[in-house]
């Protein structure tokens, strides 16, 4: 065999080992609704886990449920990017410093907002009525990830 074709595969089946998150395959299942599993979050609104577990570690959704009138606090997550996918409702969202947002932007269903890994954040919601979105996360969304960084009252 080519000294080029062995160094090819030997340095793919390396690189598989290296990057495999898991090495047991996706299975095919269909995940009912559970909306009995929501629960009030510290952030400041409700969450839905659609999908979050350890098989499948690279990528979380949940619903998140936004009072009429209500604010998330001021939080970011470490090593995660995350994607609102604005379902109902209408809202404003603020990213980047707490106090000082480097962009702060209404948003309305349909819209999507991306937020890198790390960078502050916080929504809005400026209708009469609940503001739902989904919350897409890479890699999965796990607590100790989450930061506040709502400023002190003072």
């Amino acid at each position: 065999m080519d000294r080029w074709v062995v160094s090819r595969n030997l340095f793919m089946r390396h690189f598989r080992a290296a990057f495999s998150c898991d090495t047991t395959p996706m299975q095919p299942r269909i995940l009912p609704l559970d909306t009995d599993s929501e629960y009030w979050f510290a952030e400041g609104c409700f969450i839905l886990e659609m999908l979050n577990t350890s098989g499948d570690p690279a990528l979380s959704i949940a619903r998140a449920r936004l009072r009429a009138g209500g604010v998330t606090r001021w939080h970011r997550l470490r090593g995660i990017a995350e994607r609102y996918v604005i379902q109902s409702g209408t809202g404003v969202v603020e990213l980047g410093p707490p106090g000082n947002p480097t962009l702060q932007q209404a948003v309305a269903p349909g819209d999507v907002v991306l937020i890198p890994p790390g960078c502050a954040q916080r929504i809005r919601n400026t209708s009469g009525n609940e503001l739902v979105f989904l919350a897409l996360c890479t890699p999965r969304f796990v607590k100790s990830a989450y930061e506040d960084c709502e400023p002190e009252a003072g």
